[in-house]
């Protein structure tokens, strides 16, 4: 891949194609300069952490650090961690690097442990939305947090970006700051926020971030990284691609040419100097929900790198501007990312186990982004839409390298990505791609210039398994099952030799329309991916079982849509553990339907369940069998009109009369209701809730306090 910055050419079978911006030709040894990547000398080859304190730093010999990076996780030095691969990549081109973990954010103090980065902040707030990484599904402080140490919660604010960025500027006026990660990249334009309920504006102006990258960040940091230590100012990096930032007022209307009346009411679709597209304005998103969802429409239209045109969306007077996506980064980068010195250990300042890294400690990753397209799923946006993979050398080689250390056991947890089974799959048709606008390889039907070879997946798997010191490969990424049904001899490898008993597959939902909307195989699929799961099982001798996971709520999916899962949950004699109940993340296609009641690209109503009550009908349908679920499974099917299910009859969900378990926790709900609330009850000084005086709202920023089903709350 031949790499210029703000334009681009692709060597090679994809013909070559301009962008209309600014270019900084780069030397022809760095056209791929991720790719170059190599360990920056012997001590890191010596694989020790990224320093944490200026201790550290000084035993590396470094007086001063180029970036900091603030990340809401705990630092682990494993390539499943965004900031272990960004802050590798810059320490192998050569930039001296310190991690500031999990700070204090009531103060600026943890920015200021490393004094002035001479370039910039990074930040982030870490691997996930940090909204979602708090609350659940019904606005519920979460009980833990798997990227902290001991799984406790409170290590991070709400919005955490936002309290990161404006503490940097506290810290040190005139450091650039740069925002990145999954929570900046799906909020740099107005997005719909399920836990304040309302559109909020960029990202970019309420943390007062320089510039968001969004997407992958490897080849962003390292150019901005270059580029500022080249004299580059942060204005000079706007013509880079994967970038986003706020022009203000004036600025705005010079560089677009437009009057503040036409910015404030102009709300249709429109192209500026034939290079930007325009989005419907903050404003109007806000007051209307259909250009909310024609909004949403534009911007997943502009995702394909090989096409799409930058975007402007003005907030009142300032422009957000958000430049084309970066381009899919080649095979030879990926080795070279992967292949950095990590010590795969979290930092050892920890004492407490840390979940997130107890679970991937021992898996590889392969492929990075996802053709899926799945509404719901914020993965094909984030990564992209485009397959990257490594070498198989180079995960061999990985493999290799984790028997050789004492406390490894001998069995890989996982060897995948976002999805399991699209390692080198890729469009045989560079033309049609770089045209191609469809927001899924796979829905309505396989795209037929799909590549769905798993002839190399295959052989990896294979020579993982038979890797020497090499115990068991399990596969506990997501397997697309439309695409492994096309290869006998990969569902043959991957059920004799792949799975532990049990195979987790995410058929989603049973009902066609539902199915639909979230871009999703329809109910046959499954079943024929399970009969042939059964037959491979049998023929290897081995009792193996699927364990299928389902969204409750997702948009279009009412009380009789779930009832149908609940009859085929009995009927096939699945009983799920787990529920997941949608949560509308930023960004999301499903998200915008959830938040308009429109499907963006037919603008056909779609039902959505909105309120609690709704929601915790769904959820109990779909564990039917429980006793405990047993009034709210009755409410939903008398609600539906089907007491045709309740009884004694082969497809009853539940029997005519309550179990007594069903009746104990009626009556034990119904205790926790009315504790402590009698007549006679003498409120404490101050008053009461009922005396006028409103109870704190519960907060996520009070470590320790978490939601626990009939725990007695902290105040009692």
């Amino acid at each position: 891949m031949r790499f210029v910055s703000g334009g681009h050419t692709i060597c090679g079978t994809m013909p070559s194609l301009k962008f209309d911006l600014p270019i900084v030709e780069l030397p022809e040894s760095e056209s791929d300069p991720l790719a170059a990547l190599r360990p920056a000398n012997e001590e890191t080859r010596q694989r020790k952490a990224l320093p944490m304190t200026m201790a550290e730093a000084r035993e590396r010999g470094w007086d001063e650090l180029d970036i900091v990076f603030v990340t809401g996780d705990a630092y682990i030095d494993h390539p499943s961690f965004a900031s272990a691969i960004l802050g590798r990549v810059l320490e192998a081109a050569g930039f001296r690097v310190g991690i500031v973990s999990q700070p204090d954010w009531h103060s600026c103090d943890a920015w200021r442990t490393f004094g002035k980065p001479r370039l910039f902040f990074a930040i982030s707030a870490g691997n996930m939305d940090s909204m979602i990484n708090h609350y659940t599904a019904n606005r519920k402080v979460r009980n833990d947090d798997a990227y902290s140490p001991g799984g406790r919660i409170g290590l991070r604010p709400d919005r955490a970006t936002l309290g990161y960025c404006q503490r940097a500027r506290e810290a040190y006026p005139g450091v650039p700051v740069i925002a990145g990660g999954v929570e900046a990249s799906l909020r740099r334009l107005a997005h719909y926020d399920y836990w304040s309920d309302k559109v909020r504006r960029s990202i970019l102006l309420d943390a007062k971030a320089d510039l968001v990258a969004f997407g992958m960040g490897e080849e962003s940091i390292l150019e901005i990284a270059r580029r500022m230590a080249a004299g580059e100012t942060v204005r000079d990096l706007r013509d880079m691609r994967g970038i986003a930032y706020v022009l203000g007022a004036k600025e705005s209307e010079e560089k677009f040419g437009l009057s503040s009346s036409q910015q404030m009411t102009n709300d249709q679709r429109s192209t500026i100097n034939d290079q930007f597209l325009r989005l419907p304005t903050f404003e109007s998103v806000v007051a209307d929900k259909p250009t909310f969802a024609e909004a949403t429409k534009i911007i997943h239209n502009e995702t394909n790198p090989y096409n799409a045109k930058p975007l402007v969306q003005f907030h009142d007077r300032q422009a957000v501007v958000c430049n084309a996506p970066r381009f899919p980064i080649s095979q030879a980068a990926m080795d070279a990312i992967y292949d950095l010195p990590y010590t795969r250990k979290p930092h050892p300042s920890y004492r407490e186990k840390i979940p997130a890294f107890e679970m991937i400690k021992d898996s590889v990753t392969i492929m990075r982004g996802c053709f899926g397209g799945c509404t719901f799923c914020s993965i094909t946006t984030h990564q992209g839409r485009i397959i990257q993979s490594r070498s198989h050398d180079s995960v061999i080689g990985e493999i290799e390298s984790m028997t050789r250390d004492p406390q490894f056991k001998g069995v890989i947890s996982d060897i995948g990505g976002p999805t399991a089974n699209m390692y080198e799959m890729r469009c045989t048709r560079p033309e049609v791609e770089e045209k191609c606008r469809r927001q899924s390889c796979v829905h309505p039907t396989i795209c037929k210039l799909l590549g769905t070879d798993h002839k190399p997946l295959v052989k990896l798997m294979k020579d993982a398994r038979e890797t020497p010191g090499i115990k068991k490969v399990f596969v506990a990424s997501g397997i697309r099952m439309d695409l492994a049904r096309r290869s006998p001899e990969y569902m043959r490898d991957l059920v004799r030799h792949h799975v532990g008993g049990h195979l987790k597959v995410a058929p989603e939902h049973s009902d066609a329309g539902v199915l639909n909307l979230m871009r999703k195989p329809a109910t046959d699929d499954f079943e024929k991916f399970a009969d042939v799961f059964e037959r491979e099982s049998e023929k290897a001798g081995k009792k193996q079982f699927i364990i299928p996971y389902y969204i409750a709520s997702h948009p279009g999916s009412d009380l009789n849509a779930m009832i149908d899962l609940a009859l085929f949950l009995k009927r096939n004699g699945y009983r799920p553990d787990q529920v997941q109940d949608f949560i509308p993340a930023p960004f999301d296609v499903a998200t915008a339907m959830y938040y308009t009641g429109i499907d963006p690209f037919t603008k056909k109503p779609v039902y959505v369940a909105q309120h609690l009550r709704d929601r915790k009908l769904q959820r109990a349908l779909m564990q039917f069998f429980k006793p405990e679920n047993y009034f709210e499974v009755r409410r939903a099917l008398e609600q539906a009109g089907r007491q045709d299910l309740i009884g004694a009859g082969c497809d009853s969900l539940i029997p005519m009369n309550p179990p007594r378990e069903a009746l104990e926790k009626r009556r034990s709900d119904a205790n926790l209701k009315f504790r402590g609330e009698y007549v006679h009850t003498i409120p404490p000084k101050g008053g009461s809730p009922s005396m006028g005086k409103s109870p704190k709202k519960q907060s996520r920023n009070k470590p320790g306090q978490g939601y626990r089903p009939g725990r007695r709350s902290a105040s009692d």
